[in-house]
C-alpha cells in the first residue's frame, strides 16, 4: 500500500535561509507514517485495543533539493519489509513542480505495550500494511558507530514539552540536541542525514551532546552525563 499526503512548509518549519529544517522534515515523515498506520488499524488510537506500538530505531535521509518556505510537498510512504523483529518504511518527497527532492528510509521495531517488550512481527501485522516491492535506497541501513575522538561536548536540559505519549523524549527532539553543538552551517547544508536511536531518554535523565568530525561527516552523539549510556548517534554530511 502506497500512502500519500500533502504538507505545507510553514514559518516554524524553516531556518534562517527559509529552507526546510531537518527537525520539521523528520516530523513530516513521522506524520505520514502515522497516517498509514491509522489507515490499517495500527495507529496511535488503536494501541489500547491492539496493544502494539511502533518504536523508531533508524533514519536515513538524502536531500536532493532543500524545500523552501511556503512550498507544498507531496510525500509518499510505503512499507517494503517486515522480517522477524524489524519493519522497514520508505519515503519520497516531491515539490510542486513534481521533482523528487528527498528520499528516506527508516527502521522500526514493534512493542507489546502490555508487557513493554519488543516482539517479533506477527503475520496479521505484516499483512495489514500490504508490503510493496520498492526501495528508496539501495542496500540496508548501516549501524552507526560511535566516533573515536570528540572535539566538544555540552550538557542538555530535558524539558517537559519534549516528552511524548511513551513518556520518553520524542525522537525528533533529538535533532534539537544536535543544534546545541553542531555548527549551524552543517545543519543548513547537510544533504545526508542518519540517526540511530539506542536508548530512550526520560524526563529525569541527565544527558549531554558530544561533537566529532570523522571521515568528513559531523556527529552529534547523545550520551548520559556519566558517559555510560549511549542514547543516540546523529550523522550529517
Amino acid at each position: 500500500m502506497f500512502v500519500e499526503h500533502n504538507f505545507f512548509v510553514g514559518l516554524e518549519d524553516i531556518d534562517f535561509n527559509n529552507n526546510l529544517k531537518i527537525k520539521s522534515l523528520l516530523g513530516f515523515l513521522e506524520d505520514i507514517g502515522g497516517i498509514h498506520s491509522n489507515i490499517v488499524g495500527y495507529g496511535l488510537l488503536d494501541i489500547p485495543v491492539k496493544k502494539r506500538s511502533w518504536i523508531l530505531i533508524n533514519w536515513k535521509v538524502r536531500i536532493l533539493k532543500r524545500p523552501r518556505y511556503a512550498e507544498n510537498l507531496k510525500i509518499i510512504t510505503w512499507a517494503y519489509g517486515m522480517e522477524k523483529l524489524y519493519a522497514l518504511r520508505d519515503f519520497e518527497i516531491y515539490n510542486e513542480s513534481g521533482e523528487l527532492v528527498i528520499i528516506a528510509t527508516s527502521k522500526w521495531v514493534c512493542l507489546n505495550t502490555e508487557k513493554q517488550s519488543i516482539i517479533k512481527i506477527e503475520p496479521e501485522l505484516r499483512d495489514a500494511y500490504t508490503l510493496e516491492n520498492k526501495k528508496a535506497f539501495e542496500g540496508e541501513i548501516e549501524k552507526l558507530k560511535e566516533p573515536k575522538e570528540y572535539i566538544d561536548e555540552t550538557p542538555v536540559q530535558i524539558t517537559r514539552d519534549m516528552i511524548d505519549v511513551n513518556h520518553h523524549v520524542h525522537n525528533i527532539n533529538y535533532i534539537d540536541f544536535a543544534t546545541h553543538i553542531l555548527p549551524y552551517e552543517v545543519m543548513q547544508q547537510a544533504t545526508n542525514i542518519e540517526v540511530m536511536y539506542k536508548k530512550e531518554i526520560k524526563e529525569t535523565d541527565k544527558i549531554k551532546c558530544k561533537y566529532a568530525i570523522e571521515d568528513g561527516a559531523h556527529y552529534a552523539v547523545i550520551k548520559s552525563e556519566d558517559d555510560k549510556i549511549l542514547h543516540a548517534i546523529i550523522k550529517l554530511s
